[in-house]
């Protein structure tokens, strides 16, 4: 945890910064805030590999996210860097080799912040499929999976705050 008592935050991370960790990044960040846990949790996404930094998300991943009411619009790409894993609880990976990457890159006493983000889901699976060469349904699967695990973490951070408020 952040500040010892219940802020928490969270980057999500995938190759690019333009499809998967951004919608990890918007569905979760609307799951919070329905919540009313907006002022508690942080987050952003960024990307292993620095093809697109600056840019907003992939059309494709807007488009799909804002036919569920979630915007995409103002996040822009970022690469991902060793001093995130000292700003962010959990740094989040949408497949195994960016965790392998982030792990990598990880200060060793640190690696312990890097997951892979659909550990938190219930589908099953724990690699979110890049949906960047295929069709239309790579992106609707996409956000199937992006929103079970958004649920799964958010109830797992609100058992750490519970607890931490318990202990003080």
């Amino acid at each position: 945890m952040s500040d010892q008592t219940s802020s928490f935050s969270i980057l999500f991370v995938c190759m690019g910064n333009i499809c998967r960790s951004p919608t990890a990044e918007g569905v979760f960040r609307h799951h919070v805030a329905e919540a009313g846990l907006a002022d508690v949790i942080a987050i952003a996404s960024a990307g292993t590999h620095d093809y697109h930094i600056g840019e907003p998300p992939d059309r494709r991943s807007q488009a799909a996210a804002r036919l569920r009411r979630y915007d995409l619009s103002a996040q822009r790409a970022r690469h991902v860097a060793r001093a995130d894993f000292e700003h962010f609880d959990y740094l989040l990976a949408m497949d195994h080799e960016n965790l392998s990457h982030l792990q990598r890159l990880a200060p060793p006493e640190l690696r312990s912040k890097a997951r892979l983000f659909l550990e938190f889901g219930t589908q099953g699976v724990l690699e979110v499929p890049d949906p960047y060469y295929g069709g239309a349904d790579g992106f609707e699967r996409v956000l199937d999976l992006v929103e079970d695990a958004s649920r799964g973490l958010l109830a797992h951070l609100r058992q750490a705050v519970e607890r931490s408020t318990q202990k003080s």
